[in-house]
């Protein structure tokens, strides 16, 4: 039955496809990047799908055409070196290739980004996303961890510091601009949890003492679930954020009222 299960998977992106406004396969692609890596995931399963299969037909060939019957023996050859050399020489091309464009794709997607259009920090803790957008300036206001409130100032950010009037702080509710690059700066408060957008087909730890960075250009306008994709505790579970990509305008609409709500 296993090349029956085989033969499933690869067929499954052509049915995934075929249902019309279904997803079963998959997840929604929302960024520049995630379709490259959608297309490596998809050559290496038609790679090692068809290697799989080929091999299971062949086991099943050698095992009827060369089994024991009354009177004939089981066959029995010593090889052949040229059929040993091809099926070592093309899997060894065929992995040398699929590592060529792996590095193509990780240069890509985690490599130098382009000049970012928005920057915020995310700050994981047990069990929440604190978002920090800084304002008009376009700088992130000094943080300290003898100010930090879990109930008003998740992340110890120092309203004394100019740089931080503007700046906006809030917890599980991320907003993204369509069409623009976002440069996101990561770290954690407390234990290792990872920041996971399916749709961005991007995973990154979070580590405390350490700012990871990664960035994305969403295409697609929509709202979708952050989770975290790194046991972090009895509450791993409910560790759950809200992302909203939007127009620039309305993504601008939302900055200034959030800011107009937290000074109040």
């Amino acid at each position: 039955m296993g090349w029956l299960a085989a033969l499933g998977a690869l067929f499954a992106p052509a049915s995934a496809w075929a249902q019309d406004g279904m997803r079963v396969w998959l997840p929604q692609a929302v960024t520049t990047t995630a379709p490259v890596i959608d297309r490596l995931f998809y050559v290496v399963l038609a790679i090692t799908g068809a290697v799989f299969i080929g091999v299971q037909l062949t086991l099943v060939y050698f095992l009827i055409r060369y089994r024991r019957r009354p009177g004939v023996r089981a066959g029995y050859t010593h090889g052949n070196n040229l059929v040993e050399v091809v099926w070592t020489a093309i899997p060894a091309i065929i992995l040398v290739w699929l590592s060529l464009r792996s590095q193509q794709v990780w240069s890509q997607v985690r490599g130098t980004p382009p000049p970012p259009d928005l920057e915020v920090a995310i700050t994981a803790q047990q069990f929440a996303w604190n978002i920090h957008y800084p304002g008009a300036d376009r700088r992130f206001g000094r943080t300290d961890a003898s100010l930090i409130d879990e109930a008003s100032n998740p992340i110890g950010l120092d309203r004394t510091d100019p740089t931080a009037q503007d700046d906006l702080v809030s917890v599980n509710q991320l907003h993204l601009p369509l069409n623009q690059t976002v440069l996101i700066h990561l770290k954690a408060k407390d234990v290792i949890h990872s920041f996971f957008v399916p749709q961005f087909r991007l995973k990154q730890d979070a580590v405390p003492g350490i700012t990871s960075r990664m960035w994305v250009q969403p295409t697609t306008a929509g709202n979708f679930d952050i989770a975290c994709a790194e046991l972090c505790g009895l509450g791993h579970y409910r560790m759950r954020g809200f992302l909203t990509i939007e127009s620039p305008e309305e993504f601008q609409n939302w900055l200034t009222q959030s800011l107009a709500e937290q000074a109040l």
